[in-house]
């Protein structure tokens, strides 16, 4: 998952090298030298991820960190401060200013390149739950109320620890804060429990006696229950490879032992808040689906929704410069359909091709309905390559799709043809992408339908 990097170190060789480490990993990188001109260069172009030095001159790390936390703009910008100081309460300062982690120097490449990948992640998603908030709040149907501070007290943890003297240790710093914390001594139990509360915090050991914590890491993340609940995970020194593989496989954060009091509480904290905010980001979302934004028939997205989306997200890739995919899809011949069997089955042709493009595609990609039998799907950060892959995906799914119909002997299918094109730098407006995916789109009905078509036209 290539990113924007910013590196902010006063130290050129210190700048030199995670440069150079980052730029191995295919990762856009950007440097400034002080904290003034990191700021500038955040303003201005919005990197996906900060590696913050601490020790600077002038404004230092700490003082940076806060500048991003407070303004509105940078407030959710992932930050990890880099710096030699390895005290914990050095941490602890640096988590409480807003830094998401701590790495320290010499930087670990297996720690680094994990972190980085796995704050992207969140970045991506809170990007996405950000827009789709944004895009509701244009209609009027959300109480901008959602950035608003939320609490950490009173969380619900799950500690999965089979050693008793680390079990009670961890749980007698968990309980500050009032959080109502459940123990788990193995995987069953910890999946019993996770199964019967809403929990807002996984804390898991690496170290099970009789489990393999990496592979829970991965079933929490495979289950539609726990998909999205944080992991904190503890360890030993030594064991930094693995747990840098558990940030890859889908926790979020990991603490060393012995587990230094204020550190684990600040992480704590960190991480509910976190989830709190996601929940209230995705109940206003949801909320506001119920605002003539959804088409009724299929539950998709309707063309009013799509437009205001479509004009926020061409604004973000302008300023990022990063690739947006659009798909014009129709169903062909689907007049006979209607004509033939009447317009209820033709309804329910609608549903299943519609349910048949959801569940094809990623849960970053956007799909509408706009019209009759005519489908949108944006794909955010999406090469034109991937976009045609997809594309075709979605033609070969969507023809394998048998509707079967009460009264009919044979089940009903459909073929789609699929006009595809990408943001272009002159795109000033939503009608400008559309109208060229929709030429696309005439272009492969033209060639004789149920196919996919490339726009071609010269970039003007």
């Amino acid at each position: 998952m290539p990113g924007r990097v910013l590196v902010v170190d006063d130290v050129l060789p210190n700048i030199k090298l995670l440069e150079a480490k980052l730029i191995s990993e295919y990762f856009d990188v950007r440097t400034a030298s002080s904290g003034p001109e990191a700021l500038e260069i955040i303003q201005s172009e919005t990197p996906d991820i900060v590696l913050l030095d601490v020790m600077m001159p002038g404004i230092d790390g700490f003082e940076v960190c806060k500048r991003i936390r407070s303004n509105p703009a940078t407030v959710h910008l992932p930050v990890v401060m880099v710096t030699a100081l390895s005290d914990p309460s050095d941490r602890v300062r640096g988590l409480e200013a807003g830094a998401d982690d701590f790495l320290t120097k010499p930087v670990d490449d297996t720690a680094l390149f994990a972190r980085v990948r796995s704050l992207l992640r969140l970045k991506v998603m809170m990007d996405e739950w950000l827009l789709r908030e944004q895009t509701s709040a244009h209609f009027g149907v959300l109480d901008p109320g959602a950035q608003d501070a939320v609490g950490y007290t009173a969380g619900r943890i799950l500690l999965i620890e089979d050693n008793p003297i680390d079990a009670a240790n961890t749980q007698n710093i968990l309980n500050r804060d009032d959080n109502r914390v459940r123990v788990a001594a193995d995987v069953d139990q910890a999946r019993r429990i996770a199964s019967e509360i809403d929990i807002e915090l996984i804390v898991c050991s690496l170290n099970l006696e009789t489990d393999d914590a990496l592979r829970l890491v991965s079933q929490f993340r495979a289950s539609e229950r726990t998909r999205q609940v944080p992991i904190l995970m503890t360890g030993e020194m030594d064991q930094l490879d693995k747990l840098a593989k558990s940030l890859d496989l889908g926790a979020n954060d990991y603490i060393m032992k012995p587990l230094d009091k204020n550190e684990l509480t600040a992480r704590t904290r960190t991480q509910i808040r976190r989830r709190r905010f996601q929940d209230r980001l995705r109940d206003n979302y949801e909320r506001s689906l119920s605002m003539a934004l959804i088409d009724s028939l299929t539950g998709l997205y309707n063309r009013r929704y799509l437009e205001t989306y479509l004009k926020g997200l061409m604004e973000s890739a302008g300023e990022h410069r990063k690739p947006l995919g659009i798909l014009m899809l129709d169903i062909d011949h689907f007049k006979e359909v209607n004509d033939t069997h009447g317009h209820p089955v033709g309804d329910k042709v609608l549903k299943s091709v519609a349910d048949a493009l959801t569940n094809s595609l990623r849960s970053v990609d956007m799909v509408a309905r706009i019209g009759g039998e005519e489908f949108v799907v944006v794909m955010p950060d999406t090469s034109e390559e991937f976009a045609g892959m997809v594309a075709e995906r979605l033609r070969v799914r969507v023809a394998e799709t048998n509707v079967v119909v009460d009264g009919i002997d044979e089940a009903i299918t459909v073929n789609i043809s699929i006009g595809l094109t990408m943001r272009r730098e002159e795109d000033l407006t939503v009608e400008d992408l559309i109208r060229r995916a929709d030429k696309a789109l005439y272009s492969a009905k033209a060639a004789g339908r149920n196919r996919v078509v490339a726009d071609t036209s010269a970039a003007g």
